[in-house]
């Protein structure tokens, strides 16, 4: 999607993607990447989520990158946090309680930005993507990310002619062609998730597999 939208989205407070909850799958799953509670996470397309917080709450440092500065606004001062903010290449940082939100185009993050980080956390990058980016999207987390670096990645399968994104449909089919190849792949629970989506049934979808995957980035 152009930067445009997404901007256009915060700004008439269309965000029902945003989800009030810590996701389970994050609850249930983070744990088996074995992680120090010092390890640095990434989370790409940020948005406001709470889950963020709940990482920090880990004892983790936490990157997120976001285009909107609406949505980090409101992230801050929701968590009741002021950060101090400074530019950092093409991006804006905000900074509080070791969360550091970057205000740009994911697409311009580079190796150094992420040297320090050993998972990635992506519930909601990933289908908020359209077909072409989410092939960028892949082909740029393996070349900013160290070997070994794990990403908890979460996808929805729905009937595409069902429905436009985003978000959009991801199959486990696309899950292993975007990422075969540069990362290990690990299926961990596939869940129903119709009956929790009304916007998604107001627009005529009538499946709606929610999938968590660990992936490894490969040497």
């Amino acid at each position: 999607m152009e930067p445009k939208f997404w901007h256009e989205r915060w700004r008439d407070n269309e965000i029902g993607f945003h989800q009030t909850d810590t996701h389970a799958f994050l609850l249930n799953y983070w744990p088996t990447l074995n992680l120090a509670p010092s390890a640095h996470v990434l989370v790409p397309l940020a948005g406001k989520s709470l889950d963020m917080m709940w990482l920090r709450q880990q004892g983790h440092s936490v990157t997120g990158v976001e285009l909107s500065p609406i949505a980090i606004a409101q992230f801050f001062n929701e968590a009741g946090l002021e950060p101090k903010r400074s530019p950092h290449g093409p991006f804006t940082a905000s900074t509080a309680d070791q969360i550091t939100v970057l205000a740009g185009n994911f697409f311009d993050l580079t190796a150094a930005d992420v040297a320090a980080v050993t998972a990635v956390y992506d519930r909601a990058a990933l289908i908020a993507l359209p077909p072409e980016m989410r092939a960028q999207y892949a082909r740029h987390l393996a070349d900013i990310l160290n070997p070994g670096t794990q990403i908890l990645l979460i996808a929805i399968d729905y009937t595409p002619s069902e429905s436009d994104g985003p978000p959009f449909s991801v199959s486990p089919t696309e899950v292993q062609s975007l990422f075969n190849g540069s990362f290990s792949i690990e299926p961990l629970q596939s869940r129903d998730r119709l009956s929790a989506s009304d916007t998604l049934r107001r627009r005529g979808v009538t499946r709606l597999a929610e999938t968590a995957y660990k992936l490894t980035r490969t040497p």
